[in-house]
């Protein structure tokens, strides 16, 4: 296990050793509480945009299932007739220029893993940028759009926001409660006082002020061929390596043993990069991997590497409560 691992762990456990990061975590949430401070004075550079933007973002570190719920979000917005778009900070991109639009054929060095995996699945119009207000810019000069989603970007106060939807993990929680680096809050916990949903993935009922949603397993998909088959394709009790690198490997793990295969675990950090040596695991046996995952592995992919298709399932309620924000910020719309 790295440090960031045993670091992660001890947020999560409460390890007393923490507590000599304290002075650290203070001055951190000085620096935190002075941006928000700034945001909500209307100080410095803060970009409105002309349509709704709507923030789908974490107030822990890793990861809790913002691309699945984006994805579920874009193509719900499309049934009810809006135009979409999404701006990304492109975590691990690296394109010749910001903004930068990402396109289904890229590759994922180039456009982030989490992009270009939204691209390919949605085909939505999509920009990259660290400045996400110069992202939200670039976007609306090229497309005529109803509204935007920003992956991310909670903290980002340089850009202003008529939605925040904010992503938990039912399972772990908030851990010690705690900012970095002393723990995994990137805001104080008072923060989530002031957004507008909060929604815990893993969670099959709403807890007491939130929604609850799941990702539900649909398909296998195969690297090379693009070939997508039912669950069934692996039959219980079948042996696999199992490839995660995302924000909590854990969970991807978890679910193949619910789909009563037998994983081997191979964990790598949130978006890793990979090389064909790098998976070349024994003993011999097919490769199951994140969806995230295979949008690196695809020009190196063997013959029997998969990926794991899931979709986000929020609840009925959070639907209800969406369509009605959609309503009061959009009431025009078609």
């Amino acid at each position: 296990m790295g440090l960031s691992d045993r670091l992660v762990a001890a947020w999560y456990a409460g390890h007393p050793a923490l507590a000599l990061l304290r002075p650290l975590e203070m001055l951190y949430r000085r620096v935190a509480q002075r941006k928000r401070a700034r945001f909500l004075a209307g100080a410095g550079e803060i970009y409105r945009a002309p349509v709704p933007v709507l923030v789908v973002g974490n107030i822990t570190v890793g990861g809790t299932g913002k691309t699945p719920l984006i994805l579920w979000l874009i193509e719900h917005c499309r049934k009810r007739g809006l135009r979409v778009g999404v701006v990304s900070r492109g975590y691990g991109a690296s394109p010749p220029q910001f903004p930068w639009r990402v396109r289904a054929e890229q590759a994922a060095s180039l456009a982030g893993d989490e992009p270009l995996l939204i691209v390919q699945r949605s085909g939505v119009q999509l920009v990259i940028d660290p400045d996400r207000g110069r992202a939200v810019r670039a976007l609306l000069e090229q497309e005529d759009l109803d509204l935007i989603l920003s992956d991310d970007g909670l903290q980002h106060y340089r850009l202003a926001r008529d939605l925040e939807l904010v992503l938990i993990d039912a399972a772990r929680g908030l851990g010690n409660r705690r900012c970095l680096p002393a723990g995994p809050l990137r805001e104080p916990v008072e923060r989530l006082g002031s957004v507008d949903a909060l929604l815990f993935n893993g969670a099959d009922t709403d807890p007491a002020g939130g929604y609850g949603f799941g990702l539900r397993p649909r398909a296998l998909v195969n690297l090379r061929s693009g070939e997508r088959c039912a669950l069934a394709h692996f039959p219980p009790g079948q042996c696999l390596h199992a490839v995660a690198g995302i924000g909590n490997p854990q969970r991807f793990f978890a679910t193949l043993e619910a789909l009563h295969w037998r994983p081997i675990p191979h964990a790598f950090p949130d978006h890793a990069q990979y090389s064909a040596e790098r998976l070349d695991f024994t003993p011999h046996l097919p490769l199951l991997m994140t969806e995230k995952d295979a949008v690196k592995c695809r020009a190196f992919a063997a013959d029997d590497w998969w990926y794991l298709a899931v979709d986000a399932e929020p609840s009925a309620a959070f639907v209800t409560w969406f369509d009605s924000q959609l309503a009061r910020l959009l009431p025009m719309a078609p």
